[in-house]
């Protein structure tokens, strides 16, 4: 699990691929203290599992399902990735819990800058929109963000970003056209699911009524 909270830039040093498996080298510099074999970390919001870390390099395994969900396929060597350290209990959660199951991408729209105000929209498919709220939660690379905006009939959502975030992440890098990756709020998943299945059940309407 992780906070959303990015704990820096870090550079992929190779890509590999091999049969449907993609096999990822990064460079994690002052955040490998203590990794071990098997640990998760956070690699543009997707959870990986450590295979091996060798004189401060650290490799994971991204299988199709993965490569087919998120927007590490499109990585090279030289990219920037944002990376989160699984928490640990007693640790801060200064954004919101975060699974590292990334739900979908979203293609950047636009970009709007206004002075110090910063604002990205992104296009999403129409089945993940329903669990997008404005001031919901999203994470997005793994950032934890909240929802500025959000307009289901023309099938996107905005978020408006701080120049801190700008600074440790890749959304200060991304341009239009680029996918991000999106996990959605669990709990807002689990809340909206439940109404429906409710609201498609005729003894539960009927109880409602009475």
């Amino acid at each position: 699990m992780f906070t959303g909270i990015v704990q820096d830039l870090v550079s992929v040093q190779a890509v590999e691929q091999d049969d449907g498996l993609l096999r990822l080298t990064l460079d994690l510099g002052e955040h490998i203290g203590g990794l071990q074999l098997g640990a998760s970390v956070a690699v543009n919001g997707t959870c990986l599992t450590v295979t091996r870390v060798d004189q401060g390099l650290v490799m994971f395994d991204v299988i199709a399902e993965s490569l087919r969900l998120t927007n590490l396929g499109d990585l090279h060597a030289g990219d920037l990735v944002n990376v989160e350290r699984s928490f640990q209990v007693g640790d801060e959660v200064g954004g919101h819990i975060v699974s590292g199951h990334v739900t979908t991408t979203g293609a950047i729209e636009q970009r709007v800058v206004s002075g110090h105000d910063h604002v990205l929209r992104l296009s999403v498919a129409e089945a993940w929109l329903k669990y997008i709220f404005h001031k919901g939660f999203i994470a997005l690379d793994g950032a934890s963000l909240t929802v500025s905006a959000v307009d289901r009939d023309a099938g996107w959502f905005e978020i408006s970003l701080i120049p801190e975030t700008l600074g440790r992440t890749t959304l200060g890098r991304v341009a239009v056209g680029d996918k991000v990756n999106i996990e959605v709020d669990s709990q807002t998943v689990t809340t909206v699911e439940t109404v429906e299945r409710l609201f498609a059940d005729p003894q539960w309407r009927d109880q409602l009524v009475r």
